[in-house]
C-alpha cells in the first residue's frame, strides 16, 4: 500500500513526483502548468472582483452524497455565488498527515477536479504540506475562490433589505449535518439521507436573471438556517418572521434530530440557499428556483418586518411565537 511519508512534503524528488502524478495530472490547465511561484493571470474584465477562502476539516472524509474534495470546491464556489459573483478561479492547499493512503488522496483530488470542471472553474495554484503521524487527521484542505461581478448595480448587500421583503429557502434543511453525524458515529440507523453537497452557482444565476430585486443571498452552512437568519438580521439591522409550517425538512431528518436531541434549524447544509427578495418579485423568483433541480423544494418561509431589534421570530405550528436565537457553541464539530 502506498502511503504519504514526510518525504512527500520535503520539496525533493518524492514531493515533485507526488505533485506531478496526482495534482498536475488531475488539475491540469495552462495557468497551473506555468509552474511558477505565483500564477500569472490576464486582467479580469469586470466591475468588481470577489474573493473568498475556506478551510475544510470534515470527518469522515467520505460520506453519502460527497467527500472532503467535493465539499472543498462546492463550499468556496457557493460563497462566491451567493455574493452574486461568477466564479472564475480557485486555489487549493493541502495539509496531509503522514500515513494517508495515496489512493485515498488521489480519489479526493479526482473528486475536486470533477467538481471544479462542473463549475467551469480551473484550479490555478496550490500547496502541499505533510505533518507527522498523529499531528493531523488524515487531510485538511483550504480553497480560495476568485469571482467577478460584471454589473455594479447588482451588488448584493444586507443593507438593501427592507420591511416587506420575502424570505425563500431553496430546499430541505439539515440533510448534510444529519448524514455526516450518522456516518461518523456509526449509529447503525438505516436512513435514506444523503448530504446535499452541491454547486449553487447555476441556481444563483437563474435567480439573478429573473429579478433585479434580489436583496441578499447566503448559504446556511454551519449553524444552519437559524444562525444564518440571525446573521442576516444583524447585518441588515432588520427583523423577520419565519413560519415553521413552511420550512421544508425531511421526515427522516426530523426523526433523527428528535433521537439525537438536535433542532434541525441549527443543523448544517452544504447545498441550500437563503434568498431575500422584494415582495413583488418573490413568486417569479420562487418559480425560477423550482425549475432548477437544486431548487425544486424551494419554499417561501417568511418575511422581513419593520423592527430594528434585529430579531428572528419563529411562528410555530401551534400559532405561538418564539425567538429564534443565534446558535451557541458547536452543535456538530467538523461538519465541513
Amino acid at each position: 500500500m502506498r502511503v504519504i511519508t514526510l518525504a512527500h512534503g520535503s520539496g525533493g524528488r518524492v514531493n515533485s513526483d507526488l505533485i506531478s502524478n496526482i495534482f498536475f495530472k488531475h488539475f491540469q490547465n495552462d495557468i497551473l502548468m506555468q509552474q511558477n511561484d505565483s500564477s500569472l493571470l490576464q486582467k479580469l474584465n469586470c466591475s468588481k472582483i470577489a474573493v473568498t477562502t475556506d478551510s475544510f476539516v470534515i470527518r469522515p472524509l467520505f460520506f453519502p452524497g460527497g467527500d472532503i474534495g467535493k465539499l472543498s470546491i462546492c463550499g468556496t464556489i457557493n460563497d462566491l455565488a451567493v455574493s452574486g459573483a461568477k466564479p472564475v478561479y480557485l486555489t487549493a492547499a493541502f495539509i496531509i498527515e503522514e500515513g494517508l493512503n495515496i489512493d485515498t488522496l488521489e480519489k479526493i483530488v479526482v473528486s475536486m477536479a470533477q467538481t471544479a470542471k462542473k463549475a467551469n472553474v480551473n484550479i490555478i495554484a496550490g500547496d502541499t504540506k505533510v505533518v507527522e503521524r498523529g499531528k493531523g487527521d488524515k487531510i485538511y484542505i483550504n480553497t480560495t475562490g476568485i469571482g467577478i461581478i460584471e454589473d455594479d448595480n447588482r451588488i448584493l448587500s444586507a443593507n438593501n433589505i427592507k420591511g416587506g421583503d420575502i424570505v425563500i429557502v431553496s430546499g430541505t434543511l439539515g440533510d448534510h449535518g444529519i448524514c455526516v453525524i450518522n456516518e461518523r458515529e456509526d449509529l447503525g440507523i438505516s436512513v435514506d439521507i444523503k448530504s446535499d453537497c452541491s454547486l449553487l452557482n447555476i441556481l444563483t444565476q437563474d435567480i439573478l436573471e429573473v429579478s433585479e430585486n434580489i436583496k441578499f443571498m447566503r448559504d446556511p452552512t454551519r449553524g444552519g438556517l437559524a444562525t444564518t437568519l440571525n446573521e442576516i438580521a444583524e447585518l441588515g439591522k432588520i427583523s423577520m418572521v419565519i413560519n415553521e409550517k413552511d420550512i421544508p425538512i425531511r421526515d427522516e431528518v426530523i426523526g433523527m434530530c428528535e433521537l439525537l436531541g438536535f433542532d434541525p434549524l441549527y443543523v448544517a447544509n452544504e447545498g441550500k440557499l437563503v434568498v431575500i427578495a422584494s415582495r413583488d418579485d418573490a413568486e417569479k423568483v420562487l418559480e425560477a428556483m423550482k425549475k432548477n433541480p437544486l431548487g425544486r423544494d424551494s419554499k417561501i418561509i417568511g418575511e422581513v418586518i419593520d423592527d430594528n431589534r434585529n430579531n428572528v421570530y419563529l411562528k410555530t405550528k401551534i400559532q405561538g411565537t418564539r425567538l429564534l436565537t443565534m446558535g451557541e457553541g458547536e452543535l456538530l464539530p467538523r461538519i465541513c
